[in-house]
This record gives C-alpha cells, structure tokens and sequence, in this order.
C-alpha cells in the first residue's frame, strides 16, 4: 500500500542585548531602520557573517513595529494552549493559508520549532513497515528524525542520483514484502556545501519508483526561485514534492516553522504530530510578527535582489583570489582551506582579533582532518563595502596560511 494511502485511512526583535557565549559576549545595538552585520564582542565591533537574517528583516523597522505592538496587545502568554486545544487563532491559520498558497501547496501547518518540527514530520509520517531513503549529507534534524523510525532506512551517496536510484530499488524490494511505503527525504539547500539538492532529478525518479518526497528547504525558503518560494520553484519541479519544510529562521529571522503539503496530508500532520499536539502554539506576538515579516519577503523583492549582489559578489571576488568555494550553487559561502586545528584556531582568531571578521568555523570530526572550512552567510543587510573588508583581509589570512604563519605559537592580537 502507498505510504499516504495509508495516511488517508487512518486521519495532523534582536536577541536579548547580550548573550553570552564561552568564548565572549556579543552586544546586539539598538539601531533603528536595517540592521547592521555588525556586533560588539568582548567590547570591541566586528563584522559578522555567521547570522540567520537572509533578507536583513531582523531590525527592519515595520518588522520592528509589528512585533513591538503585538507583544503589547497580547503579551507573550498568548494563546495559553496546544492548537488543538486552545492555541489557536485567526493569525495562526492567516499565516498558514499565506504560506501554502506561496510555496504552491494546498495546505500548510504551524510548527513551534523548525527542528522539532522535522524530527517529528518525520516520526509521523512513517511505521515499521515503510523505508526511508535519505541523502549522506542530511541535516542533523533530518538524522534524530531518522533515529526515530524503527523501519528501514537507506542512505544514498549525497547528490548521487545513481546511488539514490539504487537504494530506491532496494527500498522498493523490502516494500513489496512488508507492504509498506517509500518516504525519500533530501534538502532543497544544504546548508554546509551550499548546493542545491537535486530536486527535479528526484523528481523524475517517480516515472520508475513509487516513492514520497520531503524536502527540507530551510535554506532554500525566501532565497530561492524566481519569488523566493523556494528550490522547488528554483528548479521547476513544485508540484513533485509531496511534503515541503520551511523554516523561520533563516529569511525570515524568526522562530518556527511550517511544513506544506496536499490538505489530506496536512490535515494528519495536525492531529498527529506529537511534538505540536503536546506543546504549547507558536505566540501571538511571533505569529504576528512573522506574518509581517512575509508580507516583507513576498512584497519587497529587492531584499531578495540585495542578497544575491552581496552574495555573487562575495563569492566572485572569492574565487577570484584562488579561493576554494566548493560546489556551492547558492548564497551559502564556504571557503575550503587546507590546515590543521591549531591553524584553523590561529587563523579565525587572526580574523576576528586582528581584522574584525567574525565567521563559522567548521573542522574536523564534522569534515576531514586537514581541512579547515569558513562559513561565510551573505544577506541582504552586509554592503559591497564590508565584501570589500573581507576580501582584503581573506586575502592576507590566505598568504599567512600558506607561509606557515599559523603553526607559530606567537599569533597575538594587536
């Protein structure tokens, strides 16, 4: 039986002014208007390219306006109650309408928490009998929601449409027995490589496979497409993913999430869901919030055109000075450096004591030893001046590199 042919019979403003990290405290300025990419760390300023603010919404002044007023209308205690129960509101189910009619679905529901939400999208929407076939590179939501399933799950090679057809077909073998279905789960960005998922090649799977799709489009959400739908509008392939994940807190600088889909399929989701039916609603105040801050992403397309010149020129003048970026085919920047971890400590500390560069850092066990990865995220907020800034000082930090410079002990900030 097909896995939701199942589902049908058996119908779900800024951070605190500092926030102290171990290595520090950031200090979020009061500004009025576009935030700034820039915070104070240990009482001196930096400019920071490691911030969910894709569309630089976070202190924009409508954005700023609605939040202040709906957490004076109704507090922050509103709705006192799960959706099901007494959490509900008129602004919850606005939202949703506007969310699914945007993403090119029929339907959508409200989730509490983006990860959360997909750990439990998942534990929802697969048994024991069914399998799930999932990309290498998974997020780690994605994997705790597999660590759920008490099925069978196959891992294909990231981005390897041949390796996926093979576990397709291993997947289709274990369903013919056991009668169940075959839920296929990737991302429409991944969020460390920057590449797009291969949604449309997926997609055409479904002509040889009798598969599900969910897609994880985190990344992809108010970034990608012609409107910003997403990587499935970026693709041209909307209509071949059954199940779509956005979340708030990259374009939209928010909380939560949604997950989009045919209203049969939402309607399940709603009353199934455990980490939603058994948890307080998203409040008022963000729920306002966030229907402002759409209205923003949906209205206001040069926000979207401001991230893709910063980003494309981030990344050109990247490249341009023998910069390793990967395979990445969106706004995420990763820069690919050869070192090992006391280099990669030196060299970041380098950027953010001596330079005033903040950015990720990510090394090994997440990556191989020997490998040193920066993390750049452009947004709509950062200027052609601070790419200029970082250009220059990436620029020297790479020459320091190569010169052995970072193997020294004697790396001090000025």
């Amino acid at each position: 039986m097909d896995l939701f042919d199942k589902i049908s019979k058996s119908m779900g403003g800024p951070l605190g002014q500092h926030q102290k990290w171990s290595h520090g405290y950031f200090s979020y300025p009061k500004l009025e208007g576009e935030i700034a990419p820039h915070m104070m760390f240990n009482g001196k300023e930096h400019l920071v390219w490691s911030l969910n603010n894709y569309l630089g919404l976070a202190n924009h002044p409508e954005v700023r306006e609605a939040d202040a007023k709906a957490a004076a209308d109704y507090g922050m205690a509103y709705p006192m109650g799960a959706r099901m129960m007494s959490g509900n509101s008129i602004h919850h189910e606005e939202l949703e309408a506007n969310l699914a009619k945007f993403v090119g679905k029929e339907d959508a529901y409200l989730l509490n928490y983006g990860y959360q939400g997909m750990v439990s999208i998942i534990d929802t929407l697969v048994d024991r009998n069914d399998v799930i076939v999932y990309d290498a590179e998974s997020h780690a939501c994605i994997i705790d929601g597999l660590r759920m399933h008490i099925g069978k799950r196959y891992v294909y090679q990231h981005n390897d449409i041949e390796s996926c057809e093979k576990q397709l077909e291993r997947a289709t073998r274990l369903t013919e027995q056991t009668g169940g279905g075959i839920l296929l789960i990737t991302e429409g960005v991944f969020g460390m490589s920057g590449a797009q998922g291969r949604l449309k090649d997926i997609v055409a799977l479904k002509e040889k496979f009798n598969f599900r799709m969910l897609v994880d489009d985190a990344h992809g959400f108010g970034t990608m497409g012609k409107t910003g739908a997403g990587t499935h509008e970026e693709q041209d392939c909307i209509d071949g993913i059954d199940v779509y994940f956005g979340t708030f807190a990259k374009s939209m600088a928010g909380i939560g999430g949604f997950v989009a889909a045919d209203k049969q399929i939402v309607d399940y989701l709603r009353y199934n869901m455990r980490s939603q039916i058994f948890a307080k609603a998203l409040p008022m105040p963000m729920v306002i919030g966030l229907k402002k801050r759409f209205e923003l992403l949906v209205s206001q397309p040069q926000l979207r055109e401001k991230l893709w010149q910063i980003a494309n020129a981030l990344q050109s003048g990247l490249r341009e000075r023998g910069f390793d970026l990967g395979v990445t085919n969106t706004m995420v920047t990763p820069v690919f450096l050869k070192g090992d971890l006391y280099e990669a400590t030196a060299l970041t500390r380098d950027l953010r004591e001596n330079y005033g560069i903040f950015c990720s850092i990510v090394i090994y066990p997440v990556i191989p030893k020997g490998l040193i990865v920066l993390r750049l995220i452009p947004t709509a907020a950062h200027s052609l001046a601070d790419v200029q800034r970082t250009l220059d000082a990436y620029t020297e930090m790479g020459e320091k590199l190569k010169a052995g410079h970072y193997k020294s002990d004697k790396v001090k900030a000025v």
